[in-house]
């Protein structure tokens, strides 16, 4: 090779580099097809093989002989049999493949394996589902979608807020429509409070009323006043606005009576209230108590009005959506029931096992593990659930404190009077005098 040859051979793979680099930063997708995807495909298949006997994966085919316990009489040896892996398909995100498996194996054996998998295929994550019985479904990640997450485009809609994005790519959104009631774990600067602002700053625009219950003198809360119909900042006035709340459900139950509907949605427009979100941080301020009886009085009150609520609202256009640094069964039964009936779950990291647990365990064990792997440095980074039963990785949009508290004072004009809360707090304030 002449010095021509070889400068022209360097020239080209430097150029291929800075091509390549240039892919990788600001298109990732063409990037992992390109280069990517074809690497790891040849590294899955020709790893496969020895992953599955490595890690318990492949089962032993007997021969038709005769067998002394586990030795082969005539000599023959057990031969292992690796379950057999479609070629991969690639994704945006990275790729699949499907695996039949034997009879007597199951999925668990594979989600244990999953470690093992990451690290031959070298890749960020591998998922594993059963879409149908005798199939596993393998999903790598070829790197962390959230490490720099764009926030994707969602169609707007009335009580549906654009959150962030998801593991997948898509967009990450909160219907309220779909999903009425929801929970929200998360310790200190896990992403809870940018989350609750990036709900807020999603909702103001819309025609609805925002009612805040922050009973930690409404410091969270507080900062988006000028949009919030009411804020409470103790117990003593959740406990009268939760009434008031309650009371104005038992009139628009009336109304869909009257008018022979299921529904304040299939109310004429004319006719029909305007929905109502109820934001609640830190949930356990309302159920916690001391020694005296009025504050169990208060707690109590409060548990049963909020499980009213939650049961009873979805239909009447009452929406609630709760947050907490901790939420357990220590917080007495009433956490429990409400859990119940707050379908949509969203955990951040939290700083006690039994938190991801009552937030994610009563709909999916996989999904607490992964919670409790999310660090410190992973902020805004939560595990949600979909409208369809599952779960996901997902990570907020980060919306400042600043950008909230605009949002809030420029959509103030929009903020609706009720009437309700404001005679039950006026009633509350004269009688404490």
């Amino acid at each position: 090779m002449g010095p021509i040859a070889l400068a022209f051979g360097l020239a080209a793979l430097a150029w291929v580099l800075v091509v390549g680099d240039l892919l990788h930063r600001h298109r990732p997708a063409w990037h992992w097809y390109l280069a990517g995807y074809p690497t790891t495909a040849c590294r899955v298949v020709f790893t496969w093989r020895k992953i599955a006997m490595l890690n318990d994966l492949s089962v032993s085919r007997r021969p038709p002989r005769g067998l002394l316990g586990d030795l082969v009489v005539k000599g023959d040896p057990l031969r292992p049999v690796v379950p057999r892996l479609s070629f991969p398909r690639a994704n945006r995100m990275g790729l699949t493949a499907t695996v039949r498996l034997h009879a007597g194996q199951t999925p668990a054996t594979y989600m244990k394996a999953a470690d093992a998998l990451v690290h031959a295929w070298k890749v960020h994550a591998v998922r594993v589902t059963s879409p149908e019985r005798g199939l596993v479904l393998l999903t790598a990640t070829a790197s962390d979608p959230l490490a720099r997450p764009g926030l994707a485009s969602a169609p707007a809609a009335l009580l549906s807020a654009l959150i962030g994005v998801l593991e997948s790519g898509g967009a990450w959104v909160m219907d309220l429509r779909l999903v009425p009631h929801w929970l929200i774990a998360g310790a200190t600067r896990s992403g809870k409070s940018t989350l609750l602002a990036r709900l807020i700053t999603q909702l103001a625009p819309q025609p609805v009323a925002l009612v805040g219950i922050d009973c930690k003198g409404g410091m969270e809360l507080g900062l988006f006043a000028d949009r919030l119909s009411t804020l409470t900042t103790c117990r003593r006035e959740a406990v009268a606005v939760l009434a008031a709340l309650v009371d104005d459900m038992q009139e628009r139950m009336r109304a869909c009576r009257t008018a022979g509907v299921r529904s304040i949605w299939e109310l004429p427009d004319k006719l029909r209230p305007i929905p109502v979100v109820v934001i609640v941080d830190e949930i356990a301020e309302l159920y916690l108590s001391d020694s005296r009886r009025e504050s169990k009085t208060e707690a109590e009150q409060c548990s049963t009005l909020l499980l009213r609520l939650a049961q009873l609202g979805a239909a009447l256009g009452m929406h609630l959506v709760v947050a907490g640094q901790r939420v357990g069964s220590d917080l007495g039964p009433g956490v429990t029931a409400l859990r119940a009936q707050l379908g949509g779950r969203i955990c951040h990291r939290v700083n006690d096992p039994g938190t991801a647990e009552m937030t994610l365990g009563d709909l999916n064990k996989d999904a607490v593990v992964v919670a409790q792997s999310i660090t410190a440095e992973e902020q805004g980074v939560a595990v949600c659930t979909g409208p369809d039963g599952g779960w996901s990785r997902a990570r907020s949009h980060l919306t400042t404190t600043e950008e909230a508290m605009a949002t809030a004072r420029k959509h103030a004009a929009m903020t609706p009077e009720l009437p309700a809360i404001d005679r039950a707090l006026a009633a509350l304030e004269g009688g404490s005098q």
